[in-house]
Protein backbone atom coordinates (compact mmCIF):
# COMPACT_ATOMS: atom_id res chain seq x y z
CA UNK A 1 0.00 0.00 0.00
CA UNK A 2 0.87 3.45 -0.69
CA UNK A 3 0.51 6.39 1.97
CA UNK A 4 0.65 10.53 0.97
CA UNK A 5 -0.10 13.35 2.90
CA UNK A 6 -1.95 15.71 1.01
CA UNK A 7 -1.47 19.84 1.64
CA UNK A 8 -4.48 21.66 3.85
CA UNK A 9 -7.20 22.75 1.96
CA UNK A 10 -6.91 25.75 -0.57
CA UNK A 11 -10.97 26.46 -0.14
CA UNK A 12 -10.94 26.32 3.82
CA UNK A 13 -7.62 28.83 3.92
CA UNK A 14 -9.37 31.03 1.58
CA UNK A 15 -12.28 31.34 3.54
CA UNK A 16 -10.96 31.35 6.97
CA UNK A 17 -8.02 34.09 6.23
CA UNK A 18 -10.95 36.56 4.92
CA UNK A 19 -13.78 35.82 7.57
CA UNK A 20 -10.91 35.89 10.13
CA UNK A 21 -9.90 39.23 8.57
CA UNK A 22 -13.32 40.79 8.92
CA UNK A 23 -13.62 39.45 12.97
CA UNK A 24 -13.85 40.74 15.73
CA UNK A 25 -10.62 40.08 18.28
CA UNK A 26 -7.61 37.72 17.08
CA UNK A 27 -7.53 34.45 15.32
CA UNK A 28 -4.72 31.71 14.80
CA UNK A 29 -5.05 29.80 11.32
CA UNK A 30 -3.13 26.60 11.75
CA UNK A 31 -1.94 24.52 9.12
CA UNK A 32 -2.96 26.63 6.13
CA UNK A 33 -2.42 26.23 2.64
CA UNK A 34 0.59 28.47 1.70
CA UNK A 35 0.49 28.32 -2.50
CA UNK A 36 0.24 31.20 -5.25
CA UNK A 37 -3.87 32.17 -4.46
CA UNK A 38 -4.11 32.02 -0.66
CA UNK A 39 -0.47 34.38 -0.21
CA UNK A 40 -2.47 36.36 -3.05
CA UNK A 41 -5.62 36.46 -0.70
CA UNK A 42 -3.04 37.23 2.16
CA UNK A 43 -1.17 40.20 0.57
CA UNK A 44 -3.83 41.64 -0.92
CA UNK A 45 -5.88 41.80 2.98
CA UNK A 46 -2.76 43.34 4.40
CA UNK A 47 -2.38 46.23 1.62
CA UNK A 48 -6.21 46.86 2.72
CA UNK A 49 -4.92 47.43 6.14
CA UNK A 50 -5.39 44.18 7.88
CA UNK A 51 -2.91 43.12 10.53
CA UNK A 52 -1.94 39.46 8.76
CA UNK A 53 1.26 38.04 9.37
CA UNK A 54 2.92 34.02 9.07
CA UNK A 55 4.69 32.45 11.77
CA UNK A 56 6.07 28.66 10.78
CA UNK A 57 2.73 26.70 10.47
CA UNK A 58 0.40 29.22 11.54
CA UNK A 59 -1.16 32.58 10.53
CA UNK A 60 -1.88 35.48 12.83
CA UNK A 61 -5.12 37.66 11.82
CA UNK A 62 -5.78 40.81 14.06
CA UNK A 63 -9.48 41.37 12.80
CA UNK A 64 -10.91 44.72 11.86
CA UNK A 65 -14.63 43.95 12.60
CA UNK A 66 -16.04 44.58 9.86
CA UNK A 67 -14.70 48.18 9.35
CA UNK A 68 -12.39 48.39 6.53
CA UNK A 69 -10.04 51.07 6.40
CA UNK A 70 -6.94 50.74 3.92
CA UNK A 71 -3.59 53.14 4.84
CA UNK A 72 -3.87 54.63 1.13
CA UNK A 73 -6.27 56.34 -0.29
CA UNK A 74 -6.19 54.21 -3.45
CA UNK A 75 -4.74 50.85 -3.02
CA UNK A 76 -3.98 48.28 -5.65
CA UNK A 77 -4.17 44.92 -5.05
CA UNK A 78 -3.22 42.38 -7.70
CA UNK A 79 -4.92 38.37 -7.87
CA UNK A 80 -2.88 36.81 -10.32
CA UNK A 81 -5.19 34.22 -12.23
CA UNK A 82 -7.12 33.59 -8.65
CA UNK A 83 -10.85 33.75 -9.19
CA UNK A 84 -11.74 32.80 -5.79
CA UNK A 85 -9.36 36.02 -4.20
CA UNK A 86 -10.91 38.45 -6.85
CA UNK A 87 -14.17 37.62 -5.85
CA UNK A 88 -13.85 37.82 -2.19
CA UNK A 89 -11.66 40.82 -2.18
CA UNK A 90 -14.29 42.48 -4.47
CA UNK A 91 -16.95 42.16 -1.86
CA UNK A 92 -14.30 42.72 1.18
CA UNK A 93 -13.38 45.91 -0.78
CA UNK A 94 -16.93 46.90 -0.80
CA UNK A 95 -16.74 47.82 2.93
CA UNK A 96 -14.24 50.50 2.58
CA UNK A 97 -14.95 54.39 2.16
CA UNK A 98 -11.90 54.32 -0.41
CA UNK A 99 -10.56 53.61 -4.09
CA UNK A 100 -9.38 49.94 -4.51
CA UNK A 101 -8.38 48.51 -7.95
CA UNK A 102 -7.87 45.01 -8.64
CA UNK A 103 -6.20 43.72 -10.99
CA UNK A 104 -5.03 40.31 -12.52
CA UNK A 105 -3.78 38.49 -15.42
CA UNK A 106 -4.71 37.64 -18.71
CA UNK A 107 -6.69 35.06 -18.18
CA UNK A 108 -8.39 36.26 -15.08
CA UNK A 109 -9.31 39.64 -17.28
CA UNK A 110 -11.46 37.19 -19.03
CA UNK A 111 -12.83 35.43 -16.40
CA UNK A 112 -16.82 35.91 -15.44
CA UNK A 113 -17.34 38.74 -12.53
CA UNK A 114 -20.56 40.69 -13.76
CA UNK A 115 -22.91 38.23 -11.38
CA UNK A 116 -21.14 40.29 -8.42
CA UNK A 117 -20.38 43.45 -9.68
CA UNK A 118 -23.86 44.05 -10.67
CA UNK A 119 -25.41 43.47 -7.11
CA UNK A 120 -23.01 45.69 -5.63
CA UNK A 121 -23.22 48.30 -8.54
CA UNK A 122 -27.45 48.44 -7.78
CA UNK A 123 -26.90 48.81 -4.23
CA UNK A 124 -24.66 52.20 -4.77
CA UNK A 125 -21.03 50.32 -4.93
CA UNK A 126 -19.23 52.75 -7.31
CA UNK A 127 -17.09 51.04 -10.20
CA UNK A 128 -14.99 52.15 -13.07
CA UNK A 129 -14.19 49.97 -15.00
CA UNK A 130 -10.31 50.37 -16.89
CA UNK A 131 -11.17 47.79 -19.58
CA UNK A 132 -13.97 45.93 -20.38
CA UNK A 133 -16.85 46.40 -19.01
CA UNK A 134 -17.89 44.23 -15.49
CA UNK A 135 -14.35 42.47 -15.60
CA UNK A 136 -10.70 43.21 -13.99
CA UNK A 137 -9.48 45.59 -13.79
CA UNK A 138 -11.70 48.02 -12.14
CA UNK A 139 -11.68 50.55 -9.09
CA UNK A 140 -13.98 49.98 -6.67
CA UNK A 141 -15.61 51.97 -3.75
CA UNK A 142 -17.71 51.71 -0.88
CA UNK A 143 -19.11 51.55 1.62
CA UNK A 144 -21.62 48.58 1.31
CA UNK A 145 -24.14 49.19 3.91
CA UNK A 146 -26.59 46.18 3.85
CA UNK A 147 -29.89 45.68 2.77
CA UNK A 148 -31.86 43.68 0.60
CA UNK A 149 -29.83 42.35 -2.87
CA UNK A 150 -31.03 40.76 -5.44
CA UNK A 151 -28.82 38.27 -7.78
CA UNK A 152 -30.26 37.22 -10.64
CA UNK A 153 -27.98 33.97 -11.50
CA UNK A 154 -24.84 33.23 -10.01
CA UNK A 155 -22.45 31.47 -12.62
CA UNK A 156 -20.10 31.22 -10.11
CA UNK A 157 -20.16 30.19 -6.51
CA UNK A 158 -18.06 32.38 -5.37
CA UNK A 159 -20.08 34.95 -6.00
CA UNK A 160 -22.78 33.89 -3.58
CA UNK A 161 -19.73 33.11 -1.15
CA UNK A 162 -18.08 36.61 -1.79
CA UNK A 163 -21.57 38.20 -0.58
CA UNK A 164 -22.44 36.19 2.28
CA UNK A 165 -19.33 36.33 3.99
CA UNK A 166 -19.19 40.13 4.29
CA UNK A 167 -23.26 39.85 4.90
CA UNK A 168 -22.99 39.96 9.11
CA UNK A 169 -20.88 42.89 8.63
CA UNK A 170 -23.21 45.20 6.84
CA UNK A 171 -24.94 47.94 9.25
CA UNK A 172 -28.22 46.85 8.15
CA UNK A 173 -27.53 43.55 7.83
CA UNK A 174 -28.11 41.08 4.43
CA UNK A 175 -30.97 39.56 2.81
CA UNK A 176 -29.74 37.73 -0.24
CA UNK A 177 -31.98 36.38 -3.06
CA UNK A 178 -31.13 34.25 -5.62
CA UNK A 179 -33.62 33.81 -8.59
CA UNK A 180 -32.05 30.53 -10.15
CA UNK A 181 -30.52 28.05 -8.13
CA UNK A 182 -26.97 28.98 -7.36
CA UNK A 183 -24.11 26.43 -9.29
CA UNK A 184 -21.78 24.39 -7.01
CA UNK A 185 -24.09 24.61 -3.71
CA UNK A 186 -21.87 22.13 -2.32
CA UNK A 187 -18.75 25.10 -1.85
CA UNK A 188 -21.71 27.81 -0.35
CA UNK A 189 -22.53 25.25 2.22
CA UNK A 190 -18.76 25.05 2.87
CA UNK A 191 -18.49 28.79 3.38
CA UNK A 192 -21.23 28.88 5.42
CA UNK A 193 -19.52 25.91 7.48
CA UNK A 194 -16.92 28.15 8.01
CA UNK A 195 -18.94 31.47 8.70
CA UNK A 196 -20.42 29.16 11.57
CA UNK A 197 -17.03 28.10 13.37
CA UNK A 198 -16.27 32.15 13.41
CA UNK A 199 -19.30 32.40 15.32
CA UNK A 200 -22.50 33.14 12.89
CA UNK A 201 -25.58 32.29 12.86
CA UNK A 202 -28.17 32.79 9.71
CA UNK A 203 -31.04 31.85 8.17
CA UNK A 204 -30.95 29.88 4.58
CA UNK A 205 -33.10 27.76 2.92
CA UNK A 206 -32.59 25.00 1.53
CA UNK A 207 -31.93 25.53 -1.97
CA UNK A 208 -29.68 27.88 -1.07
CA UNK A 209 -31.37 31.05 -3.40
CA UNK A 210 -32.21 32.57 0.13
CA UNK A 211 -29.92 33.91 3.21
CA UNK A 212 -30.82 36.47 5.84
CA UNK A 213 -27.75 37.67 7.74
CA UNK A 214 -28.32 40.25 10.90
CA UNK A 215 -25.69 43.00 11.71
CA UNK A 216 -23.38 40.62 14.28
CA UNK A 217 -19.69 40.23 14.37
CA UNK A 218 -17.24 37.06 13.68
CA UNK A 219 -15.74 36.03 16.52
CA UNK A 220 -11.90 35.70 16.22
CA UNK A 221 -10.45 32.08 17.39
CA UNK A 222 -8.05 29.33 16.92
CA UNK A 223 -8.97 27.59 13.00
CA UNK A 224 -7.32 24.46 12.06
CA UNK A 225 -7.60 23.25 8.30
CA UNK A 226 -7.84 19.95 7.05
CA UNK A 227 -6.13 18.34 4.43
CA UNK A 228 -7.28 19.41 1.08
CA UNK A 229 -9.66 16.87 -0.86
CA UNK A 230 -9.19 18.32 -3.95
CA UNK A 231 -5.42 17.49 -4.03
CA UNK A 232 -6.22 13.74 -2.18
CA UNK A 233 -8.55 13.53 -5.61
CA UNK A 234 -5.28 13.14 -7.37
CA UNK A 235 -3.50 10.06 -5.71
CA UNK A 236 -7.03 8.20 -5.47
CA UNK A 237 -7.47 8.38 -8.96
CA UNK A 238 -4.15 6.97 -9.26
CA UNK A 239 -5.03 3.94 -7.19
CA UNK A 240 -8.16 3.83 -9.37
CA UNK A 241 -6.22 3.50 -12.93
CA UNK A 242 -3.19 1.64 -11.55
CA UNK A 243 -5.37 -0.83 -9.05
CA UNK A 244 -2.44 0.28 -6.36
CA UNK A 245 -4.03 0.37 -2.50
CA UNK A 246 -3.26 4.17 -1.77
CA UNK A 247 -4.28 5.82 1.76
CA UNK A 248 -4.15 9.95 2.01
CA UNK A 249 -4.08 10.52 5.52
CA UNK A 250 -5.73 12.98 7.63
CA UNK A 251 -9.46 13.34 5.53
CA UNK A 252 -12.56 11.73 6.99
CA UNK A 253 -15.52 10.71 4.75
CA UNK A 254 -17.68 13.19 6.73
CA UNK A 255 -15.53 16.33 5.93
CA UNK A 256 -17.31 19.45 4.28
CA UNK A 257 -15.28 19.82 1.51
CA UNK A 258 -16.89 19.36 -2.18
CA UNK A 259 -14.64 17.07 -3.44
CA UNK A 260 -14.80 14.50 -1.14
CA UNK A 261 -17.56 12.99 -2.34
CA UNK A 262 -15.17 12.09 -5.41
CA UNK A 263 -14.98 8.87 -3.42
CA UNK A 264 -18.87 7.92 -4.19
CA UNK A 265 -17.82 8.50 -7.86
CA UNK A 266 -15.21 6.09 -7.72
CA UNK A 267 -17.10 3.53 -5.82
CA UNK A 268 -19.75 3.98 -8.32
CA UNK A 269 -16.85 3.39 -11.26
CA UNK A 270 -15.44 0.30 -9.45
CA UNK A 271 -12.91 1.01 -7.28
CA UNK A 272 -12.82 -0.03 -3.39
CA UNK A 273 -13.00 2.70 -0.80
CA UNK A 274 -12.19 2.17 2.93
CA UNK A 275 -12.35 4.73 5.76
CA UNK A 276 -9.40 4.50 8.68
CA UNK A 277 -8.68 5.51 11.71
CA UNK A 278 -5.81 7.74 10.22
CA UNK A 279 -7.09 8.36 6.25
CA UNK A 280 -9.10 7.15 3.42
CA UNK A 281 -7.50 4.34 1.35
CA UNK A 282 -8.72 3.45 -2.37
CA UNK A 283 -7.97 0.60 -4.61
CA UNK A 284 -8.89 0.50 -7.83
CA UNK A 285 -11.12 -2.16 -9.50
CA UNK A 286 -12.62 -3.13 -12.74
CA UNK A 287 -13.59 0.08 -13.93
CA UNK A 288 -16.71 1.04 -15.64
CA UNK A 289 -18.01 4.02 -17.22
CA UNK A 290 -20.76 6.09 -15.61
CA UNK A 291 -23.11 8.94 -16.28
CA UNK A 292 -22.95 11.71 -13.91
CA UNK A 293 -23.76 15.07 -12.91
CA UNK A 294 -20.23 16.88 -11.54
CA UNK A 295 -22.18 20.73 -10.53
CA UNK A 296 -21.22 19.89 -7.13
CA UNK A 297 -17.35 19.32 -7.87
CA UNK A 298 -16.52 20.82 -11.23
CA UNK A 299 -12.53 20.82 -10.02
CA UNK A 300 -12.94 16.82 -10.51
CA UNK A 301 -14.23 17.17 -13.68
CA UNK A 302 -10.25 16.92 -15.81
CA UNK A 303 -9.87 14.25 -12.91
CA UNK A 304 -12.85 12.04 -13.54
CA UNK A 305 -11.90 12.69 -17.15
CA UNK A 306 -8.84 10.98 -17.33
CA UNK A 307 -9.83 8.09 -15.42
CA UNK A 308 -12.67 7.42 -17.98
CA UNK A 309 -9.81 6.94 -20.37
CA UNK A 310 -9.27 3.54 -18.54
CA UNK A 311 -12.33 2.17 -17.57
CA UNK A 312 -14.98 -0.02 -19.99
CA UNK A 313 -17.30 1.95 -22.20
CA UNK A 314 -18.66 5.67 -21.92
CA UNK A 315 -18.29 8.41 -19.29
CA UNK A 316 -21.03 11.10 -19.54
CA UNK A 317 -20.14 14.05 -17.56
CA UNK A 318 -22.79 16.97 -17.51
CA UNK A 319 -24.39 19.69 -15.68
CA UNK A 320 -21.14 21.38 -15.80
CA UNK A 321 -20.95 24.10 -18.59
CA UNK A 322 -19.33 26.58 -15.98
CA UNK A 323 -15.99 25.16 -16.24
CA UNK A 324 -15.26 27.18 -19.40
CA UNK A 325 -14.99 29.81 -17.02
CA UNK A 326 -12.47 28.33 -15.19
CA UNK A 327 -8.28 29.19 -15.32
CA UNK A 328 -9.17 27.77 -18.69
CA UNK A 329 -11.80 26.08 -20.39
CA UNK A 330 -11.55 23.41 -18.96
CA UNK A 331 -13.97 21.23 -21.18
CA UNK A 332 -12.19 22.25 -24.56
CA UNK A 333 -8.70 21.57 -23.00
CA UNK A 334 -9.77 18.24 -21.57
CA UNK A 335 -11.33 16.87 -25.24
CA UNK A 336 -7.88 18.71 -26.89
CA UNK A 337 -5.35 16.96 -24.85
CA UNK A 338 -7.19 13.61 -24.59
CA UNK A 339 -7.88 13.61 -28.25
CA UNK A 340 -3.77 13.76 -28.38
CA UNK A 341 -3.51 10.80 -26.54
CA UNK A 342 -5.86 9.19 -29.05
CA UNK A 343 -8.80 8.97 -26.86
CA UNK A 344 -12.38 9.18 -28.05
CA UNK A 345 -14.31 12.27 -26.84
CA UNK A 346 -17.40 13.97 -27.70
CA UNK A 347 -17.43 17.87 -26.07
CA UNK A 348 -21.00 19.14 -25.04
CA UNK A 349 -21.79 22.48 -24.36
CA UNK A 350 -22.11 21.40 -20.44
CA UNK A 351 -19.75 18.25 -20.62
CA UNK A 352 -17.81 15.85 -21.93
CA UNK A 353 -18.46 12.21 -23.52
CA UNK A 354 -15.81 9.83 -22.76
CA UNK A 355 -15.58 6.50 -24.49
CA UNK A 356 -12.90 4.34 -23.03
CA UNK A 357 -10.24 1.47 -23.54
CA UNK A 358 -9.04 2.88 -26.61
CA UNK A 359 -5.72 2.35 -27.70
CA UNK A 360 -3.68 5.26 -26.35
CA UNK A 361 0.03 6.97 -26.52
CA UNK A 362 2.32 9.65 -25.39
CA UNK A 363 1.82 12.96 -26.57
CA UNK A 364 3.04 16.46 -25.31
CA UNK A 365 0.37 17.73 -22.96
CA UNK A 366 -0.71 21.61 -22.88
CA UNK A 367 -1.93 22.77 -19.47
CA UNK A 368 -3.18 26.32 -20.35
CA UNK A 369 -2.00 27.16 -17.15
CA UNK A 370 -4.05 25.22 -14.93
CA UNK A 371 -3.02 23.26 -12.22
CA UNK A 372 -6.07 21.56 -12.60
CA UNK A 373 -5.28 19.94 -16.36
CA UNK A 374 -1.70 19.70 -15.11
CA UNK A 375 -2.22 17.11 -11.95
CA UNK A 376 -4.86 15.55 -14.13
CA UNK A 377 -2.53 14.21 -16.84
CA UNK A 378 -0.19 12.71 -13.85
CA UNK A 379 -2.78 10.27 -13.52
CA UNK A 380 -2.67 9.07 -17.20
CA UNK A 381 1.33 9.47 -17.56
CA UNK A 382 1.30 6.57 -14.75
CA UNK A 383 -0.40 4.01 -17.46
CA UNK A 384 1.09 5.63 -20.73
CA UNK A 385 4.63 5.99 -22.07
CA UNK A 386 6.22 9.20 -23.42
CA UNK A 387 3.94 11.62 -22.15
CA UNK A 388 5.40 15.06 -21.50
CA UNK A 389 3.36 18.34 -19.67
CA UNK A 390 4.25 21.13 -20.45
CA UNK A 391 4.28 24.29 -17.92
CA UNK A 392 4.13 22.03 -15.19
CA UNK A 393 4.99 24.77 -13.07
CA UNK A 394 1.40 25.83 -12.78
CA UNK A 395 0.43 23.39 -10.33
CA UNK A 396 2.01 26.12 -7.48
CA UNK A 397 -1.40 27.78 -7.65
CA UNK A 398 -3.23 24.90 -4.80
CA UNK A 399 -0.11 22.41 -4.44
CA UNK A 400 3.53 23.77 -4.95
CA UNK A 401 5.24 20.66 -4.67
CA UNK A 402 2.66 18.16 -6.31
CA UNK A 403 6.06 16.69 -8.61
CA UNK A 404 7.85 16.40 -5.84
CA UNK A 405 5.67 14.61 -3.38
CA UNK A 406 4.34 12.71 -6.75
CA UNK A 407 7.84 11.24 -8.03
CA UNK A 408 8.17 9.72 -4.49
CA UNK A 409 5.34 8.42 -3.87
CA UNK A 410 4.87 6.46 -7.40
CA UNK A 411 8.51 6.38 -8.83
CA UNK A 412 10.05 6.28 -5.44
CA UNK A 413 7.70 3.68 -4.27
CA UNK A 414 7.30 4.21 -0.68
CA UNK A 415 5.17 0.93 0.19
CA UNK A 416 4.48 0.46 3.28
Amino acid sequence: MLEVEVPPSKSITHRALVISALALGNSVIKNPLLCDDTIYTMEALRKLGVDIRREGERIYVKGTNGRINPPEEKTEIYVGNSGTSARFLTAFASLAKKDVLITGDKRLKERPMEDLLQVLFKVGIGLKFLEKKWHIPFIIRGPLIGGTFLLPKAESSQFVSALIIVGPCLKYGMELLIKEIPVSGSYIRLTLEVMRKFGMNYRVSSDLRWYRFPYHPYMGREFSVEPDASSAAYFWAAAAVTGEEIKVKGLKRSSNQPDIKFLDVLEKMGCTVEEEDDGIKVKGGELEGIEIDMNNMPDQVPTLAVISLFAKGKTHIFNVPHLRGKESDRLKAMATEIRKLGGKVEEKEDGLIIEGGKKLHGAQIETYNDHRIAMSFAVAKLKVKDIEIKGKECVSKSFPNFWEVWERVFYGKDKT
